[in-house]
């Protein structure tokens, strides 16, 4: 299984961006939220955002961090949802208020991938 977070499964487009807060579905396991939708690409691949509050931390040093937290617990997780035909537009938020460790967060992903697949019946 392939591991890596390439260019094409990062979450750019203004329209996708758009239409996943307009049209979107959310399911929570804190401390992340998952907000998705159903997309048409050429790629076979899921995108991905990920997003961690001003509000809740001020420096933008801890913001990245926990954005690359995120996003490394989804890239060792991502063959949860990979295994399907239709491809998904997926943003990860941060709800916490405090710094968490990787494998917390690591954990909550798998649970929040799970729930997302049965919901899904991928």
């Amino acid at each position: 299984m392939n591991q890596s977070f390439g260019r094409k499964e990062k979450l750019k487009s203004k329209i996708f961006i758009g239409k996943l807060f307009s049209e979107g579905k959310t399911l929570k396991k804190f401390p992340l939220k998952l907000i998705y939708t159903e997309i048409e690409t050429s790629e076979n691949l899921n995108q991905i955002g990920v997003s961690v509050p001003k509000k809740n931390f001020k420096l933008a040093v801890k913001r990245n961090y926990l954005k690359r937290l995120l996003r490394e617990s989804y890239r060792k997780n991502k063959y949860i949802v990979s295994s399907s035909e239709k491809q998904f537009a997926m943003m990860f938020i941060y709800l916490g208020k405090e710094t968490l460790e990787l494998s917390v967060i690591e954990e909550q992903m798998q649970k929040l991938l799970a729930e997302f697949v049965t919901k899904e019946k991928l």
